[in-house]
């Protein structure tokens, strides 16, 4: 069965801005390089891994595409483009498009000042020069400002593949959480939005004790909901390490997933990841 890891990440605070990354994220608030994961991608037994970009920046994709030519565990990049500047992604796409590991794009939307940033018209035509290339959206949809645009984003892009990474967190609160219900069923209409199984173990109530039984009932929406053709494993490393460590999230996600056919665990696995990407495993 092949195994691929979706969603890890790795940065270097030296080399590459992180906005984002302060010295209040306490145990991540550091260089986290290959040689740090490689053995434990090797005891969790992963075949291979996709790097997500970390930064809004051509330096952060740089940086990952350089790690993915040396490593050869590294089957694919999530890199960056300024989508909301189209004549420049269309540029600039002329490199990285000739990239073998560059296999998509995502954007720090939730960063954004205003929550309705991707549903710009000039945003539209940059995800189409993504989506005319088959090349991926990693969508950073945190519930509940950014997951309703999904939908709009498959009705103007319709021929653009999606990923909402982290089932867009879901909240604690039950009504909060029936409402992402709604928002996560209304974008799995679209047969083009997938979503990754990846980052529940940093939205459970207890960083420290938590187990399978906190994100199973997470997990069984979204196969209930996309099916396992449609979801990924990620482990969101090292933000992980915020609840635990990589061998945790690994076990206690394929707890979750016990009592699938062994077709349906091989597709969460690595088999979604493979179509979806184009990682030509």
């Amino acid at each position: 069965m092949l195994k691929v890891d979706t969603h890890q990440h790795f940065w270097n605070l030296d080399e590459v801005a992180y906005s984002w990354l302060i010295p209040d994220y306490g145990p991540i608030y550091r260089e986290f390089a290959p040689a740090e994961l490689e053995p434990q991608l090797a005891a969790a037994g992963l075949d291979k891994t996709v790097i997500v970009q970390s930064a809004n920046s051509y330096a952060d994709t740089d940086s990952m595409l350089a790690i993915a030519a040396n490593r050869d565990w590294v089957a694919g990049v999530v890199g960056w483009l300024p989508i909301h500047d189209p004549a420049e992604t269309a540029k600039k796409l002329a490199e990285y498009g000739a990239n073998p590991y560059f296999k998509g794009i995502r954007h720090l939307i939730h960063d954004e000042p205003n929550p309705d940033w991707v549903v710009q018209k000039q945003v539209f035509e940059g995800l189409q020069i993504l989506a005319d290339r088959d090349l991926a959206f990693d969508v950073v949809a945190v519930f509940p400002n950014h997951l309703k645009h999904v939908p709009t984003l498959a009705e103007k892009v319709p021929t653009l593949k999606m990923v909402i990474d982290h089932l867009a967190k879901p909240p604690l609160g039950e009504d909060d959480r029936a409402a992402w219900r709604e928002q996560m069923t209304a974008a799995a209409e679209s047969p083009n939005v997938y979503a990754k199984v990846s980052g529940l173990n940093t939205v459970t109530p207890d960083f420290e004790n938590w187990t399978y039984e906190d994100i199973k009932p997470l997990i069984d929406f979204a196969i209930e909901t996309f099916g396992p053709d449609r979801l990924m494993f990620g482990s969101d490393w090292p933000v992980a390490v915020l609840a635990g460590d990589y061998a945790k999230v690994w076990a206690e996600t394929n707890k979750c997933l016990a009592d699938l056919s062994n077709e349906e665990k091989a597709a969460i696995l690595g088999g979604t990841a493979n179509d979806f990407y184009n990682l030509g495993l």
